[in-house]
């Protein structure tokens, strides 16, 4: 048997001013390191020995990692991944959610931030919250840098990095920290979600979900703070 986590980051500085943040770096508020830190402790209960620990290239992931590190008291090396990144959310991204629903309709908003292939405008290249203008991302191709993704485009970019990396390493113990939409993605993947299904999974914040795997195959899962767990549409 072998494990899979996956970790949400804990609630970053704009999921509480609730804008569209996307490929935007921002930190972790006060409330979403105390989340990534009783992630660590939630996991370390479970005694499991992580062999290997993957993040997006995004500060929040990184930092909620870092964190649940230090609880573990296990320090090995992070392979992070540009891949694993949140949604782009294009010329929404910085938008406040609530003012926009306001502007152009509650279902509107609904559609772009739950369905499965619409996609918002483009982010012009000059705008500084676009990926090219973000220091983080300078080592990346310029032309695997998205202006705006739906969520089947973040599945294709997540689902392909972890076939070709994570998938095949079926004997390791693996905790992935990343965002809501590239952990829906993954879970559309590994729990065979049809597209209206993936369209009602919420991902909590700093809540890990641990997956249970026996010859690849999923044999349980659960979130491990029951009190803050999300619908897994299975189990």
């Amino acid at each position: 048997m072998s494990y899979l986590i996956l970790v949400r980051h804990g609630q970053s500085v704009w999921n509480l001013e609730k804008k569209f943040t996307g490929w935007v770096d921002v930190e972790l508020t006060e409330n979403g390191q105390l989340e990534a830190k009783k992630a660590g402790q939630l996991i370390k209960k479970e005694n499991i020995e992580i062999n290997l620990y993957y993040s997006s290239f995004q500060l929040r992931a990184k930092n909620t990692l870092k964190i649940i590190q230090e609880e573990l008291k296990d320090f090995k090396k992070v392979i992070s991944a540009w891949e694993l990144n949140e949604r782009h959310y294009g010329a929404l991204t910085g938008l406040n959610k609530d003012e926009m629903k306001v502007k152009i309709g509650e279902e509107k908003v609904h559609q772009f931030r739950r369905s499965w292939d619409l996609r918002p405008e483009p982010l012009d290249k000059k705008n500084p919250y676009h990926p090219i203008n973000i220091e983080t991302y300078k080592g990346i191709p310029l032309e695997k840098i998205p202006d705006t993704e739906s969520l089947k485009d973040t599945y294709e970019r997540v689902i392909k990095f972890y076939s070709k990396e994570i998938e095949h390493k079926s004997n390791e113990n693996i905790l992935i920290s990343a965002h809501g939409n590239s952990i829906r993605a993954l879970c559309k993947y590994l729990f065979n979600l049809d597209d209206n299904e993936i369209s009602k999974l919420e991902i909590p914040t700093g809540n890990p979900l641990l997956i249970e795997l026996e010859n690849s195959k999923i044999s349980n899962c659960k979130y491990l703070d029951q009190e803050r767990a999300k619908d897994l549409l299975v189990f």
